[in-house]
């Protein structure tokens, strides 16, 4: 495999346009224009997206603004990228705006999501519940290594849903994407002072408290003996916040752009590897009988050993753990101060916009993320600015640094994960 950096991400766009072959590459992610210059953007800073904008209806930046309200709406084909023919359908009000598919109860649609934080390590804490159940995961580095989950559930409910673990700053972005209650057993102090103290975060946070509400479920773990892992029940949620008469209407979620057409790519994509670090890897593998990608984790401590993997399992469903789109974005990653990066405290960027890759029906589509408004999930977009459709299903997230890279050759494509 050959490597060349910015002068072969330069001829790999080339070669997405032109439709020409396509040869290995090594390509750095950061070298991707986005719309605008990426940097962290908050809203108190003149050029963020966020001044003076109202929560709602959206402003989208360069295509026709929709209605955000749950109602039946028709996204017009001139949305879709130059030269794709795609006739105008309808997105009926009774589909999960977040996977374009039927909710499992149509009255579930009427509730604010939950965001519910998972563990991913210790290994120990495999298999987890509830993640195949979930709408939308974001996978992100966390310390030592490591990484964890946030899954978003919106149109299902689980029973068991966790390990559930501490909570982290970046956990504020996918609060309010979803206006969704966020579910989390704990966290550094700086981190729960910060969301406690952030009014528009505050009033949604979910801790474990003495008695059964909110309904955290212990269940001893097999590996570790005297130790119990905490899971959060969704099925007794309900009787929660009517018992505290917490505020949980439906919200006002844009709904997302789903189609089974494929949205063209010169490049396949059949198997994503990821490197968090030498303790912390994955895989996806295209599985062209069901079209879903099933996700591999590593398998116990392979420093200075050949790779081992194995599927990870929902032991709730017993299903593998699977997406119909797996996307990659690139944010920056940053301390506060000299005493968080110490510890590895995490800021993690995801406003404005920034360089993804899309994965789906087994191709890969180089595409950016953006960040429309505040209380909105991101949206994708190919490079010209066009709408690009997901296949309707899970959406997985990895979350990786923006001086991360990326090789790729026949299918195969091998994530790097960098900090700066």
């Amino acid at each position: 495999m050959r490597s060349h950096r910015l002068q072969a991400l330069l001829t790999l766009l080339i070669v997405f346009f032109s439709s020409c072959t396509i040869q290995p590459t090594d390509v750095p992610l950061s070298g991707i224009p986005s719309p605008t210059p990426f940097q962290p953007v908050t809203e108190e800073l003149p050029n963020s997206p966020y001044t003076g904008a109202a929560p709602t209806p959206l402003n989208l930046p360069t295509f026709t603004p929709l209605p955000p309200t749950p109602t039946e709406r028709v996204i017009l084909p001139e949305l879709m990228p130059e030269g794709v023919n795609v006739p105008a359908f309808t997105l009926p009000k009774d589909l999960n705006p977040l996977t374009g598919l039927p909710p499992s109860d149509p009255a579930l649609m009427n509730r604010r999501p939950l965001a519910i934080k998972v563990a991913n390590y210790p290994r120990y804490n495999r298999p987890q519940g509830g993640l195949t159940l979930a709408d939308n995961i974001y996978e992100y580095y966390i310390e030592g290594g490591l990484t964890r989950f946030i899954a978003v559930f919106y149109g299902n409910n689980s029973e068991w849903v966790g390990p559930v673990r501490s909570g982290r700053y970046f956990d504020e972005h996918i609060q309010r994407m979803y206006h969704a209650y966020l579910v989390f057993k704990f966290a550094d102090r700086r981190v729960e002072t910060y969301l406690e103290t952030t009014a528009d975060v505050a009033p949604f946070l979910v801790t474990p408290s003495i008695g059964s509400c909110p309904p955290f479920l212990l269940k001893p773990n097999r590996e570790v003996e005297a130790y119990n892992n905490s899971y959060f029940n969704m099925l007794r949620w309900d009787e929660c916040v009517t018992k505290n008469g917490l505020e949980n209407d439906r919200q006002l979620i844009r709904n997302g752009f789903f189609s089974e057409m494929l949205p063209p790519s010169e490049l396949r994509g059949t198997r994503m590897y990821t490197y968090y670090s030498p303790d912390s890897y994955n895989y996806w593998d295209y599985d062209t009988k069901t079209k879903q990608y099933i996700r591999y984790q590593e398998v116990g401590d392979n420093r200075n050993k050949p790779e081992r993997y194995d599927t990870l399992v929902d032991f709730v469903t017993g299903e593998s753990v699977h997406a119909a789109n797996v996307v990659f974005i690139l944010a920056h990653h940053n301390f506060s101060n000299t005493f968080d990066e110490e510890d590895e405290v995490y800021q993690i960027d995801l406003v404005d916009s920034g360089e993804a890759y899309v994965f789906r029906d087994g191709v890969g589509i180089p595409a950016r993320w953006i960040r429309t408004n505040k209380d909105q999930p991101l949206l994708l977009t190919t490079f010209n600015g066009g709408i690009l459709y997901l296949r309707p299903g899970i959406t997985f997230y990895e979350v990786l640094g923006n001086a991360s890279y990326v090789d790729q050759d026949s299918g195969e494509w091998n994530f790097h994960h960098a900090t700066p």
